[in-house]
Parts: structure tokens; sequence; C-alpha cells
């Protein structure tokens, strides 16, 4: 399996950083690489986020494959720095996974969906 990925569009990065921000304040987000890569394994992650901007690209390269092998949805945005603000801490973050969604449902269905479009999965399954 290839690391794939994909550049958001502005408006499906802006929607992502805000559906995370909704969701780690009425649901729950795990925060960083390793966290996000127990998360998958557990099979508690709703959606998985990955900076686009990070280097090496070894560190984040695993999240999509694991996550595809798990059937868990997984989305790119373009910084580290507003993925990091939009999960409620001042660092940056390479990664997120939302594992509740709270009231972000709405927001992370639809992200699901355009994510899957832009991986060119909407109907292979």
């Amino acid at each position: 399996m290839t690391f794939e990925q994909f550049e958001p569009s502005d408006s499906l990065a802006e929607k992502t950083y805000d559906a995370i921000e909704k969701a780690d304040d009425t649901g729950k987000v795990v925060i960083g690489v390793n966290e996000v890569t127990k998360a998958i394994e557990r099979n508690e992650a709703e959606l998985v986020i990955v900076a686009n901007d990070v280097d090496p690209k070894e560190i984040i390269m695993h999240l999509p494959a694991l996550s595809e092998e798990r059937d868990i949805p997984y989305t790119f945005v373009p910084e580290k720095e507003e993925l990091g603000l939009a999960a409620g801490i001042n660092v940056q973050s390479a990664a997120i996974a939302v594992t509740t969604v709270g009231q972000a449902e709405e927001q992370i269905d639809d992200i699901v969906l355009k994510s899957r479009e832009l991986l060119g999965k909407d109907e292979e399954e």
C-alpha cells in the first residue's frame, strides 16, 4: 500500500478545522501521532486528520494505511499549526483523531464523504 496524500480544498480544510473544534468542545479528540495510532488500533477513531506540512513524512506515513486497514476515514489539512489550534492546544500537531464526534457529527460525515471522493473511493466499496 502506498502513502496516498491529497491537497484538500480551502473550504474542506476550513470545515475540517471547524469540525475538530466542535468535536473537541462537545466530544473527544486525541492529539499526536502516537495517540492517533493507538486510537486507530483500538478502533476508537471516527475520523483521522493528518497535517500535510509534516516533515519528514515518515512520521505520519503509516496513518492512512493503518486507517484504511481498519476502515477508518481519514483526511488531510494543510497546516499542523492550525490543526493544533483547532484541537485546543497552543502547539503544532501532526495528527488528530476524533474519537467521539459530539455535535460535529453532520460536519464529520460531510468531511468523510468529500475525503473519500478525493481519494477516489466513493463508489469502490
